[in-house]
C-alpha cells in the first residue's frame, strides 16, 4: 500500500505529464574537440552521442570556454585549494572573496559588496532579510521567481506594477509608503529591459530604494552598468553565471546594507562560503570582459544578425533587443515538439513552459552568445523556419503576449 506522500508524487507527476510541464534532467557531454577554438566555433555538446549547436546556454560572452580564464581557475584552486571550508564567518572568508568585492565596487560604484554561491541564493537572502511585515514592496510583474519566494518569506507586502509600466509604478508609489521598487535589468523569459534611468528618477521623488536584478544585464549591458551604476541603483544583484560564463553572485550596495546582510542574513551566515577558487575565477573573468570590448560587439552583431535573419525568414520574435529572443507559441505541447524538431536537426533551444512564464505563453528561449559563428546562427534560422512551417504552429503576435503580461 503506498503512502500518502508516494501517492501524492505520482498523481503530481502524472498530471504534469499529461499537460506536457514534467521537467526532465539530460546529460549532457562535452568534447573538447568541438570546441577547441572558442574563436570561430560555437558552443556544443554531446548528447546520447551526437553533437548539437547550443542555443540555450546564458554564456553570452563564451567566456566559459576562454583557456587563459581557465587558467585563471586552475591557479586559483593550486593556491587557495578546490573549496573554502567553511562559512564566510568563520574561515571562509579570504583575500580573494575581497578583491573580488572591491572590483565589483570599483566598476559600480558601490561602496561595497556581499558574495553567495548563486543570484538566486543573493536574490532570496536580500528580500528575506531586508523587509518584514511592515515594508511595502513593489515590484515589476515579470520579476524573479527568486525575488518573489524571498518576498513571500519576508511577510512584506507585496504590490505588483504592470511590465515595465512608469505609469503602473508610479500609481503604486504615490499610493503607498514603500520601502522598495524591485525590477530587472534584463528580463529573463522576454528579453527586454527595464526603463532603469525613469525608475531611478521615480524612486528619488518618493525617497524609494531601486533595487534592480542585473544577472543578465551585468557585462554586457551599457549605459547604466559601469563606475555611474550606484547613482541610480540603490541595490544591484550581479551574478557570475551568465556573462562571466562562471559561478556565483554578489549584492552590492551600501556598507551600511552589506553590513547589515553580514549580521542577519541566514544564507549567507550558515552557508559554506563560494570557494576561493571560484572567486579568482571571478575576478578574472570581470576584468578579461573589461579588458575586451570586442566581445560586447560581437554578440550585438550576432542578435542583429539573427533578428535581421528572422525578419526575412517571416519568423515572428518578441522585440527583444538582447541575447535573449523569445519566439512564443503558446501551447506547452506545441512548443515541446517544436524544440523537438530543431533538435533531431542538431540545434538545441529552451523550451519555457508554466509556471516559469504565464498559461498560455510557452515560448522557444533562444539565447546568442558572442561565440556563436554566423553559419550557425543561419542553418538555426532557416531550420526554425522550416519546423515552424511544417508544423503548421499558430503563433502568438507581440501584442498578444504583451497581454499575458496584464
Amino acid at each position: 500500500m503506498s503512502s500518502l506522500l508516494e501517492t501524492k508524487i505520482a498523481a503530481r507527476q502524472h498530471a504534469l505529464r499529461e499537460q506536457g510541464l514534467l521537467r526532465q534532467r539530460k546529460v549532457l557531454s562535452f568534447d573538447h574537440a568541438l570546441n577547441t577554438n572558442a574563436s570561430t566555433s560555437s558552443p556544443r555538446f554531446v548528447f546520447e552521442g551526437r553533437a548539437y549547436v547550443n542555443f540555450s546556454s546564458n554564456d553570452y560572452l563564451g567566456l566559459s570556454r576562454v583557456p587563459e580564464l581557465a587558467e585563471a581557475l586552475h591557479l586559483g584552486a593550486q593556491t587557495y585549494g578546490v573549496g573554502s571550508g567553511a562559512s564566510p564567518l568563520v574561515t571562509g572568508y579570504s583575500d580573494a572573496h575581497l578583491a573580488l568585492e572591491r572590483e565589483l565596487c570599483a566598476l559600480t560604484g558601490h561602496e561595497a559588496a556581499l558574495l553567495f554561491c548563486s543570484g538566486f541564493s543573493a536574490n532570496t537572502a536580500l528580500m528575506k532579510t531586508l523587509f518584514d511585515q511592515h515594508d511595502i514592496v513593489v515590484a515589476d510583474k515579470l520579476v524573479h521567481a527568486s525575488i518573489i519566494d524571498g518576498l513571500q518569506d519576508s511577510g512584506a507586502q507585496l504590490k505588483r506594477f504592470l511590465h515595465n509600466s512608469l505609469e503602473s509604478a508610479e500609481r503604486l508609489l504615490a499610493r503607498n509608503q514603500t520601502s522598495a521598487l524591485i525590477t530587472e535589468s534584463v528580463f529573463s523569459m522576454d528579453g527586454d529591459c527595464a526603463p532603469i534611468f525613469e525608475l531611478s528618477a521615480l524612486c528619488r521623488q518618493h525617497h524609494t530604494w531601486l533595487i534592480v536584478d542585473d544577472a543578465h544585464g551585468f557585462a554586457v549591458l551599457d549605459g547604466y552598468n559601469n563606475a555611474d551604476a550606484a547613482k541610480l541603483i540603490d541595490v544591484q544583484v550581479v551574478t557570475f553565471g551568465k556573462a562571466l560564463g562562471c559561478q556565483g553572485a554578489a549584492v552590492l550596495g551600501s556598507q551600511a546594507l552589506i553590513d547589515f546582510l553580514v549580521s542577519n542574513a541566514r544564507e549567507y551566515i550558515y552557508s559554506t562560503a563560494l570557494s576561493p577558487a571560484n572567486a579568482a575565477l571571478a575576478l578574472a573573468a570581470t576584468q578579461y570582459s573589461t579588458a575586451h570590448p570586442e566581445l560586447q560587439q560581437k554578440l550585438l552583431e550576432n542578435i542583429t544578425l539573427f533578428k535581421r535573419l528572422c525578419r526575412e525568414a517571416n519568423v515572428p520574435l518578441l522585440g527583444s533587443d538582447t541575447a535573449i529572443q523569445p519566439l512564443i507559441i503558446g501551447d506547452a505541447r506545441q512548443t515541446l515538439q517544436v524544440a523537438e524538431e530543431l533538435r533531431a536537426a542538431g540545434i538545441w533551444v529552451g523550451a519555457i513552459r508554466p509556471p516559469t512564464v504565464p498559461v498560455g505563453s510557452a515560448r522557444l528561449r533562444i539565447t546568442l552568445t558572442a561565440a556563436h559563428a554566423a553559419e550557425d546562427i543561419a542553418t538555426c534560422v532557416a531550420q526554425l523556419a522550416q519546423v515552424l512551417s511544417r508544423v503548421g504552429v499558430p503563433l502568438v503576435t507581440e501584442r498578444q503576449a504583451a497581454d499575458n503580461h496584464r
